[in-house]
């Protein structure tokens, strides 16, 4: 399942405002990183490509990277360190336009699955009723029938912020209310999305850390009570994550 396509014009320019120590931490070292060269040799993208992992580009992407530059060093036969950034910014837009458009293009879910369900876990605070909101909006723009089952029922206003989300975009909220017993609410959740020929079941569940075993042990709780209506229920777990997790963890 694809999440490109989900931020809206605002969402974009308060991202990249949020990405621009980032951006100068990237550039600084692509900077050092240079000193003394003049040309786009193999030393240069070995540094290169240390310097897009290091930034959580990702591996497969840095490779994506440094293999469409490659091509334009062969190509061109001479590129000099001073083109560096502008290739770089070439490559990397052009890698996403294309991937943007093929994602958003698969935005689907997979067939033979009739109702899709999907479990949404994270720990606290970390936006996953949120994304469960921008979730349904996509699947609903793609024709989908998409019910929301509100089994975070540990964090105050939890139910009341999904059934905000599910108005918003025109879908319906099983819920039960604050301090019930969530699997309760993933089996009506379930139920209620099978006897309505529903795509798409989303279950949000509330905010926990895998340290706390009584709490992983309720996520496992959930799963099996859903089985009980679709036996090979959650077809998908989607675990959610703090944007910042990656920069913490390399620094």
């Amino acid at each position: 399942m694809a999440l490109f396509g989900l931020f809206s014009k605002d969402k974009k320019e308060s991202l990249d405002k949020g990405l621009e120590k980032s951006k100068e931490s990237f550039f600084g070292k692509l900077g050092k990183a240079l000193v003394g060269k003049s040309t786009v040799d193999d030393d240069v993208l070995d540094s290169l490509e240390e310097i897009l992992v290091s930034s959580d580009v990702g591996v497969e992407t840095t490779l994506k990277i440094i293999e469409r530059i490659q091509q334009r060093v062969a190509r061109d036969k001479y590129l000099g360190t001073s083109e560096l950034d502008r290739i770089l910014k070439e490559e990397v837009a052009s890698l996403l336009s294309e991937t943007n458009a093929q994602e958003v293009e698969e935005f689907d879910v997979p067939a033979g699955k009739k109702p899709y369900v999907i479990m949404v876990v994270g720990v606290n605070g970390v936006g996953k009723t949120t994304t469960i909101g921008k979730l349904s909006s996509q699947y609903k723009k793609k024709g989908k029938n998409v019910v929301l089952g509100a089994a975070d029922t540990f964090r105050a206003a939890a139910v009341d912020q999904l059934k905000l989300w599910g108005e918003r975009v025109g879908v319906p909220v099983i819920a039960r209310g604050m301090n019930t017993d969530p699997s309760a609410v993933a089996f009506d959740a379930v139920k209620a999305g099978a006897e309505q020929n529903a795509d798409v079941i989303i279950i949000d569940t509330a905010g926990r850390l895998h340290t706390k075993i009584n709490l992983m042990a309720e996520l496992t709780k959930i799963k099996r009570v859903m089985q009980k209506v679709i036996p090979d229920a959650p077809h998908e777990v989607l675990l959610v994550l703090d944007g910042s997790t990656g920069q913490n963890a390399v620094i």
